[in-house]
């Protein structure tokens, strides 16, 4: 028990003591993360954060809530405006999902139950990662991407169906649910750009500190382990973008991407906790749905293999 409570200082105590030995590889990688965070997270989010608050301060939640709660609700024992999360997070990428099922809860569009039930499968990478990272850059293939994309789509939706079916369905009408009432666009508009920024800023941090991470790790560990597939697992576990682009191109990795994907990594897991704090949500059931999403994306990738790599 003992061990247990000092295992923290120890790890980092350890980081700590990497920095100091290699400073010029922890600079290069902070360097190359905020290269990536300029390139490729904030403009991929931002716009995404900015509309997802838009939509739900102007009443777009009710919208679908009245269109969709003849899928979500028999589905996912769900109310419909939680389509919003859903959709957002398919489209936009980590934690947009997680990010709008906040905001629905706050919103009084959601109940607080719902939410945490949501947060099972709405917090999903986006198409731009998948079609242009893992598709093009890893497997030089976009059918992998599309593949990859699909398989990720149907595992969210197949941990949602399981995890929220397994559960006593939420009393349809017996909570409290508070209308939600649509902003004033002028006042809406300020607030989302704002919280917008502030979001990306905690995504980055995040995308940084662990980049530095992984590459800290990666030097210590031999060449031979570094250039290897469960390396690779290693360092996906620990920081997707940087797990996924040491994958090989094979059917090995294809799997393990499926898998990575849907698992999203610790630094994703911690920039959703971020998004969570200031909001009612627990993450009860976020982690449970995440290993299982990642388990169904192994499971569907396998019958694909043969049309990728023949």
């Amino acid at each position: 028990m003992r061990l247990r409570k000092r295992l923290p200082l120890f790890a980092v105590l350890c980081c700590f003591s990497a920095l100091l030995l290699l400073p010029d590889v922890s600079a290069q990688a902070a360097r190359d993360a905020m290269l990536l965070c300029a390139q490729t997270v904030i403009p991929s989010l931002f716009p995404f954060f900015v509309l997802s608050s838009l939509l739900i301060a102007c009443g777009a939640s009710e919208l679908l809530s009245a269109l969709l709660s003849p899928l979500m609700r028999p589905l996912f024992g769900l109310s419909g405006a939680g389509a919003a999360a859903l959709a957002l997070g398919l489209c936009g990428g980590y934690p947009v999902g997680a990010r709008t099922a906040a905001e629905l809860v706050e919103s009084g569009a959601l109940t607080q139950e719902e939410g945490e039930r949501l947060l099972a499968f709405c917090n999903n990478a986006g198409p731009g990662f998948l079609l242009g990272v893992c598709g093009a850059g890893v497997f030089s293939s976009s059918r992998a991407g599309a593949a990859l994309y699909l398989i990720h789509v149907a595992a969210a939706l197949c941990a949602g169906l399981l995890i929220c079916r397994a559960m006593p369905p939420v009393p349809h009408g017996a909570h409290t649910h508070k209308s939600a009432k649509a902003q004033r666009f002028s006042t809406a508009f300020p607030a989302a750009v704002q919280n917008a920024l502030t979001g990306c800023l905690n995504v980055s941090a995040f995308v940084v500190f662990f980049t530095v991470l992984a590459r800290l790790l990666l030097h210590f560990l031999p060449e031979a382990f570094a250039s290897s597939l469960p390396c690779a697992l290693l360092l996906g576990s620990l920081e997707l973008t940087s797990g996924v682009l040491s994958l090989p191109c094979s059917r090995a990795g294809f799997l393990a991407c499926a898998a990575l994907l849907g698992w999203g990594g610790l630094s994703v897991h911690c920039q959703t906790l971020s998004v969570l704090a200031a909001s009612p949500l627990s993450a009860r059931y976020y982690l449970k749905g995440k290993a299982l999403q990642s388990l169904l994306s192994l499971l569907l990738a396998l019958p694909a293999l043969p049309f990728l790599f023949p």
